[in-house]
């Protein structure tokens, strides 16, 4: 992050102070360029040659409100590979840069849980069985205790399941205690290293350097971390921004939610069929919609496609209490 932190201090040094949104329009351009520039040119002179071409096309949209698009092969549009200007922006990156953006715009100062309190959360599933069509939703609710020393009432497709406390020294992921939530770093590189070291030791590398089990692994993490209905302030536009570096994430278009809302589909190229999990964005305004899960029968006879969103949460005293 070194350069890219001295890029933006040479651009601030130089350049017309900017509104608040064209700041917000920049900081989504830079991070779209940080991306590309890990993908094409790992580290060295290249990447910073690359982040200087991108931080220029930054300043220009966020001055004259003209997007200059990153491409994710370096080619320019009417010319060469590796030549004249960016042409086509990443797709994913757009989507979970934009959905960073929504959520900073929605986003206030959450109420923290205590430890001894319970977080609440109602989510539907739309479960569709593949091969007959026939589709059944589902109401789940769940008491998740904080400090994971009470046991925890889940449902899962209507039926009610208890999770035992942890022992001592033992947690969850995503942590629920807040104290343990404000710890993870809302750099987006920072936090995708933090959750794939599991913060058992300092992480020196770059996103560039994780292997395809590591990228496949954040991005799961990530996913789940997004899936915490309540998270200090400013942690979850960090995840989507930490989602938008993690090598192999890629766009699936024209999707649909649970609630029957066309979207676009955010998925992980790494583990078998990426379009089989994914998560659900507002093509338009990239707030985010919910999940999309597949789900085999014991039988191994039947496949259940599963759409999912959550549609009530809160903080509450004991199990079964509502907000």
């Amino acid at each position: 992050m070194n350069d890219e932190l001295e890029l933006l201090r040479e651009w601030d040094a130089d350049a017309t102070p900017l509104t608040g949104p064209a700041r917000d329009r920049a900081r989504h351009r830079l991070l779209n360029a940080m991306a590309h520039a890990d993908q094409r040119t790992g580290t060295g002179p290249g990447r910073r040659r690359a982040l200087r071409l991108a931080v220029g096309a930054v300043v220009a949209t966020a001055v004259t409100g003209t997007a200059v698009l990153i491409g994710t092969d370096g080619s320019g549009e009417g010319g060469a590979p590796g030549m004249g200007t960016p042409r086509v922006e990443n797709a994913a990156a757009t989507v979970l840069i934009g959905a960073a953006a929504w959520e900073r715009e929605q986003e206030k100062e959450p109420v923290a849980p205590r430890d001894d309190q319970f977080i609440y959360s109602k989510r539907i599933i739309k479960e569709t069985e593949q091969k007959t069509g026939e589709v059944r939703t589902y109401t789940d609710e769940m008491w998740d205790s904080v400090d994971v020393s009470k046991p925890s009432l889940t449902m899962e497709l209507g039926r009610e399941m208890w999770e035992e406390p942890a022992g001592k020294g033992g947690g969850v992921w995503p942590p629920r205690k807040w104290s343990e939530l404000k710890k993870l770093p809302q750099d987006p590189e920072k936090l995708v290293l933090a959750i794939i070291s599991h913060g058992s030791r300092p992480d020196d590398r770059s996103i560039s350097d994780l292997d395809p089990l590591d990228r496949y692994e954040a991005y799961w993490l990530l996913g789940e971390l997004l899936k915490n209905p309540v998270l200090p302030r400013g942690l979850r536009p960090a995840a989507y921004e930490a989602l938008a570096l993690v090598p192999g994430v890629r766009t699936i278009p024209g999707v649909k939610d649970s609630a029957g809302r066309t979207g676009v589909g955010i998925a992980h190229t790494g583990r078998g069929s990426y379009e089989a999990k994914y998560l659900i964005f507002d093509p338009a305004s990239y707030e985010f919609l919910g999940f999309r899960d597949e789900r085999i029968s014991a039988s191994g006879e039947k496949k259940y496609i599963q759409l999912s969103h959550v549609v009530d949460w809160g903080i509450v005293d004991r199990v079964r209490q509502r907000p």
